[in-house]
């Protein structure tokens, strides 16, 4: 009776074993799927979103970056709002001691946007994506010294890479504007100091909301809605009332959503300059995974 008792439990066992594995093999599924849509949609969104503005600022000569910016930060309030009062999502009220908090955060985050928009319009994009990967560098060295965060020698070697794709970008850069570069150097600047003041303030900033916790979608919140009243300070200070008054801002409903960079914008290039841009985009591959190294690592 022992022996046949033992059998049924190994059997049982050997079954329960079966049945967890498939188990965790189908949840491991269901992450990989959603981290597949979730990179998918942020890839669209984003290349959507640059290319869009690119068109606005360039093929229509839209003189009014901070506007548009402005105009785009109101719909991502507008649909957080919504989503959070219909119950899809949730976030954090926006109390006067969390914006006291945010605010440094927010001013180099509305830097950051206003940046990007004044280097889109004298920089192709596939040149302001590959001078994008100056950020990942400035950050890096940013963790070295404020955080005392050591790198690998695959990190420090795809930021190399991505040195260099840079300098060789614009070397051949046959629509080199200096302007422009001179913004995206700035953008990339700001927006390294966003990632890294972010990470200082979140602590203090998760301490004084009511849940002690604070989502992306109430980051989303927080920074777009702080960027509201400073970004119409801003239009005023650059002077963009009077050009949006002379200015016909319907026909920008016309604007196309599906069109590629360089061929939409005619830019003109050579085998150099795309040969470095491609090396630039190989660069931030290879960073992507030393990072992921990295963290797993540690």
């Amino acid at each position: 009776m022992k022996n046949v008792g033992e059998n049924e439990a190994d059997v049982e066992s050997g079954r329960f074993d079966k049945d967890r594995e498939r188990s965790s093999k189908t949840s491991r599924i269901k992450v990989n799927n959603q981290a597949l849509l979730s990179g998918l949609a942020y890839c669209l969104s984003s290349c959507s979103m640059i290319l869009v503005n690119k068109y606005v600022l360039s093929s229509y000569d839209f003189n009014a970056g901070i506007s548009l910016m402005l105009y785009q930060n109101f719909v991502s309030v507008l649909i957080v709002s919504s989503l959070s009062i219909l119950g899809v999502i949730s976030t954090e009220p926006l109390t006067w001691r969390l914006i006291k908090v945010w605010l440094p955060v927010n001013v180099i985050f509305v830097g950051m946007l206003v940046t990007s928009m004044f280097s889109l319009r004298y920089i192709n994009v596939a040149m302001v994506t590959v001078l994008k990967n100056f950020t990942n560098v400035i950050t890096a060295v940013g963790e070295m010294y404020l955080f005392n965060k050591h790198h690998d020698n695959r990190v420090w070697a795809s930021l190399f890479l991505m040195i260099i794709s840079a300098i060789s970008g614009g070397i051949t850069d046959l629509s080199f504007n200096a302007v422009g570069y001179t913004w995206q150097i700035i953008n990339c600047f700001l927006t390294a100091s966003y990632s890294l003041t972010l990470r200082r303030v979140m602590d203090t900033a998760k301490q004084v909301t009511k849940s002690g916790n604070l989502n992306e979608f109430s980051m989303v919140l927080l920074n777009n809605t702080l960027s509201l009243p400073l970004g119409l300070l801003l239009i005023y200070v650059f002077n963009e009332v009077d050009y949006l008054y002379s200015t016909l801002v319907g026909s920008l409903n016309k604007i196309p959503l599906s069109v590629a960079g360089i061929v939409l914008f005619h830019v003109p290039t050579s085998l150099e300059n795309s040969a470095s841009i491609l090396f630039g985009l190989i660069a931030g591959v290879f960073f992507a995974r030393a990072k992921i190294k990295e963290r797993t690592q540690s």
